[in-house]
């Protein structure tokens, strides 16, 4: 059963740009992820407090749908590449922000905006 993970890394900023791309992909390797990978790449950033004595990183927010198992291995991967600097693996059940409404939500939201308009 695959399920929807979101990784977050912050990559050494004196990296190129080609050479993160080639760790994300000898990395991402190891998932065995069956859909495409879907990258957001952030960019160089100033980090909130020194990391391995760096005030800069290179972030990149990854999406893929993986087994569970495979996991293990791919974080074991990170953790000894010695140019990433921070990572988060979580899973990802939702977009950010409310979860959209239902029409009978709508509706009720609707009436309720009404009821409000009516009483000024």
């Amino acid at each position: 059963m695959t399920r929807d993970y979101e990784a977050v890394y912050i990559f050494d900023s004196t990296l190129e740009d080609g050479a993160i791309n080639d760790k994300l992909t000898k990395h991402h390797a190891l998932l065995g992820a069956r859909d495409e990978i879907k990258l957001d790449h952030w960019g160089r950033r100033q980090l909130a407090y020194k990391i391995k004595n760096k005030e800069t990183g290179y972030y990149v927010v990854a999406r893929f749908q993986t087994e569970p198992k495979a996991l293990p291995e791919f974080e074991r991967s990170l953790k000894l590449d010695d140019s990433v600097l921070r990572h988060l693996i979580s899973l990802h059940e939702h977009e950010l922000g409310a979860p959209p409404m239902t029409e009978e939500q709508l509706a009720a939201r609707r009436a309720r905006e009404e009821n409000d308009d009516d009483e000024d």
